[in-house]
């Protein structure tokens, strides 16, 4: 899909922001590229989010550029990215380095929560760093491949999320009965607490948006899998909107 058919579809299904994260051709669009994205957002009603990978200065200090330029308050990022995966004390080092160009361009940072680094690891960062202009994007469903139960990472995680992106998952045994598969599920049909994860972050309150992610499996061709993608889209829309505590 385009980025048109891409805002197209998010009116259908009655959303009011797209957050376009690791787009590749954003990152080499021109000014005026750029400026038209944001103005077929805009003539739709839609606020754009961006996100990229990785927390290299002047990878950042690009992608804010693309932030201010597709009105974006908010960029996602995570600490690795198949560039450059830097240690602990290198990573805080990286972030305090272009932090404050971020809060002069009112923009806030969000790191992911992702299997490559231990959540604790992300979260003692952003804790060390303590700026209004760095927080967490909490993914609960990532963390399952490094051994993290989702529940203990919401809690890790959140007094300093700023996003987060919202996908059911579940396991199912393979058919030889050797092992398991981690896959998308319908929303409300899978493993994903979301009662737990909105008790803990108060999104509503706080003014968290709440990203639709799915994993939707392979259904052995495209079409029958994009109509699945379709389905689930709809389905997440209205259990996330209709839902009461």
């Amino acid at each position: 899909m385009t980025l048109t058919q891409i805002f197209d579809d998010a009116v259908r299904l009655g959303l009011t922001l797209v957050q376009v994260c690791d787009w590749a051709p954003l990152a080499s669009m021109t000014g005026r590229e750029l400026d038209e994205v944001r103005t077929a957002a805009e003539h739709r009603g839609l606020t754009l989010e961006a996100g990229t990978k990785g927390v290299a200065p002047d990878h950042l200090r690009a992608h804010l550029r693309i932030a201010q330029q597709l009105g974006s308050s908010l960029l996602r990022s995570m600490l690795h990215s198949p560039e450059y995966q830097p240690n602990r004390a290198q990573a805080e080092a990286d972030l305090r380095e272009v932090l404050g160009e971020f809060e002069a361009a009112g923009v806030v940072l969000a790191l992911e929560t992702y299997e490559q680094v231990p959540t604790a690891t992300v979260v003692e960062i952003v804790d060390a760093i303590d700026s209004p202009w760095l927080g967490i994007c909490l993914d609960p469903g990532n963390v399952i491949a490094a051994l993290e139960h989702p529940d203990d990472v919401i809690d890790m995680t959140a007094s300093r999320v700023v996003n987060v992106h919202v996908k059911d998952f579940a396991f199912t045994r393979n058919a030889d009965m050797v092992g398991f598969r981690l896959a998308g599920a319908p929303m409300g049909q899978g493993l994903l607490d979301y009662a737990h994860l909105r008790r803990a972050v108060d999104p509503d309150r706080r003014g968290i948006n709440l990203i639709i992610e799915q994993w939707v499996p392979w259904h052995g061709d495209s079409e029958s899998t994009i109509a699945r993608e379709t389905t689930w889209a709809g389905h997440a829309v209205d259990y996330l909107t209709n839902w009461k505590d």
